[in-house]
């Protein structure tokens, strides 16, 4: 049975504003309400239609008067930022995603109202290490633990996600573990990084990369809006790259540096425009990381209208990337990235 009265958390982001679209334009919901701490701008404004905004810190308990006024019966909680440059720092964002998401579940769990709530997670769960399993299950943890950033954040939100199903039995919790996104229309740090002229990688690593079409990843979380699937579902497109392979269909020169320097990858990065990439992240472009999605697929009867290479090559489209493989481009670009990566060494030293 179709909600009555939804709340969206991060409406004015990409993700949330669209997905508080799409529940705005089903009859069959009467309110939708989206909650940011910014007004929606730009397309999103116009976007959101009979989305009522409400002004709201998530962080403040008095989400929960918001919930129980409006006597909400679904919650969605996209306010959920892997970027510390959108969230004004990295104390900001570990509040938004942490704290944040504790306040609402402590909300949700004192309104009578709430019988389903939505959760965005994402499968930087797992990690990314040499000792990772072909692909890995919703029954499976990391192979270590996460040390910081956007991976030990969402590590903290689903261990508070399962606290509040064992506490209230009676609601749906739908947990998403979603693959990076790929759109021409958002940023990420790993659509920065594939924009790059140059992209540096590491030596001797050419790992196996799953990617999720942003239309099919609002598909899912619309779908678990409207029915009822409670537990835990990767989703991501079907199908794997090589980066190798990704840089190359993004006509992009693959600039192979050594693992000694894979700290000073991040710098490099942040210096070019690619921002945020944290230890994480370079274990991923180390790595890699691959999900099964049998699940949702059995559950949800779900079909993504993109495969990984798919949704790749969409993102290519979406931004315009033309190839910058002329031997000139090729020779500036290695001398680039190893005379900076050299100069941090020397510094480093």
């Amino acid at each position: 049975m179709p909600p009555n009265v939804v709340l969206v958390t991060g409406v004015s982001r990409h993700l949330g504003g669209r997905v508080a679209a799409r529940l705005a334009a089903d009859p069959r919901i009467e309110r939708v309400i989206g909650v940011d701490t910014t007004p929606p701008a730009g397309d999103i404004a116009e976007l959101i239609g009979r989305t009522e905004f409400v002004r709201a810190d998530i962080r403040n308990p008095l989400i929960a008067k918001v919930i129980a006024t409006a006597g909400v019966d679904t919650v969605v909680h996209m306010s959920v930022a892997a970027m510390p440059i959108v969230a004004g720092g990295r104390s900001s964002m570990k509040e938004f995603n942490v704290i944040g998401t504790m306040q609402l579940l402590a909300a949700c769990q004192k309104a009578p109202s709430v019988r389903k709530v939505v959760v965005r997670s994402t499968t930087t769960v797992y990690g990314s290490s040499p000792r990772d399993p072909a692909l890995f299950t919703e029954d499976m943890e990391a192979k270590g633990a996460a040390h910081g950033g956007f991976a030990k954040d969402a590590v903290e939100v689903e261990g508070y996600v399962r606290g509040f199903s064992r506490r209230r039995p009676d609601v749906v919790v739908t947990m998403l573990r979603f693959a990076n996104f790929l759109s021409g229309r958002i940023d990420t740090p790993l659509t920065k990084y594939f924009q790059l002229p140059a992209v540096p990688t590491i030596l001797g690593f050419d790992p196996r990369l799953q990617f999720l079409h942003v239309q099919d990843g609002l598909d899912v979380l619309q779908q678990a809006s409207l029915e009822d699937h409670h537990g835990t579902f990767n989703v991501a497109g079907p199908g794997v790259m090589l980066l190798s392979q990704a840089i190359r269909r993004a006509g992009r020169i693959g600039i192979p540096v050594p693992p000694i320097a894979a700290s000073t990858l991040g710098s490099v990065l942040r210096s070019a425009g690619a921002a945020d990439f944290s230890p994480e992240q370079l274990n991923f472009l180390s790595y890699g990381r691959v999900v099964d999605t049998s699940k949702i697929e059995r559950t949800f009867g779900w079909q993504p209208h993109y495969s990984t290479v798919e949704a790749f090559d969409d993102f290519v489209r979406g931004r315009n990337l033309t190839s910058v493989l002329s031997p000139d481009n090729v020779k500036a670009a290695e001398r680039a990235v190893l005379t900076r990566v050299a100069g941090r060494r020397s510094v480093d030293a």
